[in-house]
């Protein structure tokens, strides 16, 4: 489930509200254990996504750094050699 959680701080252009309300609802179905909560859980599960996706925000907006943000396209790219190589066999 956890696959989909990225890092979102530091990258040009930076992260969009979707993708941090995709790594808050990963991150609360990992919690939860469940990828589709029942109808008597739906409400907390909603509630806790929207606290996370706004604490994940804010977070990403606060943090500072001195290393220049990276390029999305590259480390995408990075990423697919990587990919490539681990299961090359």
């Amino acid at each position: 489930m956890c696959r989909n959680i990225r890092t979102l701080h530091n990258f040009e252009p930076p992260a969009t509200d979707d993708e941090v309300a995709a790594a808050a609802l990963q991150y609360v179905r990992k919690i939860a254990g469940t990828t589709k909560p029942s109808q008597a859980n739906q409400a907390v599960f909603d509630s806790a996504v929207a606290e996370v996706t706004a604490i994940t925000r804010a977070l990403v907006d606060g943090l500072v750094t001195a290393v220049p943000p990276k390029n999305r396209a590259e480390e995408a790219a990075k990423a697919k050699e990587r990919s490539r190589a681990r299961f090359a066999s």
